[in-house]
């Protein structure tokens, strides 16, 4: 079975655990598709702090862009997250919006042909105030677009306010 699930919210909203919660429940043994690169020592402590919160139930996978390369057919899979995952392209193509969106449908096209659960979880980044960086707003485009592309592609989203999660499709 083929099946696209969006999880969405701000930072701190409760996604991940959501996420982690729902494909526990659909799973005995999900697999964790980690899509951050390394950027400096905190971030390294953060990673290793999700990753030792998680189980031994997991498998765990990290790939920063090509998330087609791994075969998961009949499998549940976690794919944390979507803005990082974006992040990767943007900074990797210049920070071209036009080309780092065209890249990440076609991948994530591909990837999703697999007969799988695929869980994504990703950030509504656009959902505070404009931000006074040119980087930063074009960002916050090519994350909404993509949000919104993954949405009409999906079966079903949530949206998580404060840890709440509240069904939207």
């Amino acid at each position: 079975m083929r099946k696209i699930i969006l999880i969405t919210g701000g930072q701190r909203s409760g996604k991940s655990n959501y996420a982690e919660q729902m494909a526990l429940s659909l799973s005995n043994r999900p697999v964790y598709l980690a899509t951050s690169r390394v950027w400096d020592e905190e971030h390294r402590k953060r990673i290793e702090l999700h990753i030792a919160n998680r189980g031994e139930e997991w498998i765990n996978i990290e790939i920063d862009k090509e998330l087609r390369c791994v075969a998961l057919s009949d499998q549940v899979v976690l794919i944390d997250c979507v803005t990082l995952w974006a992040t990767n392209y943007f900074f990797d193509l210049n920070s071209d919006v036009t080309k780092s969106l065209a890249a990440l449908k076609k991948e994530f096209d591909k990837f999703t042909q697999q007969h799988a659960v695929f869980i994504f979880v990703t950030n509504e980044i656009g959902s505070g105030e404009m931000s006074q960086n040119e980087i930063q707003r074009k960002f916050a485009d090519l994350q909404g677009w993509l949000n919104q592309y993954i949405a009409s592609k999906a079966d079903e989203v949530h949206l998580l306010v404060c840890g709440i999660p509240v069904k939207i499709k």
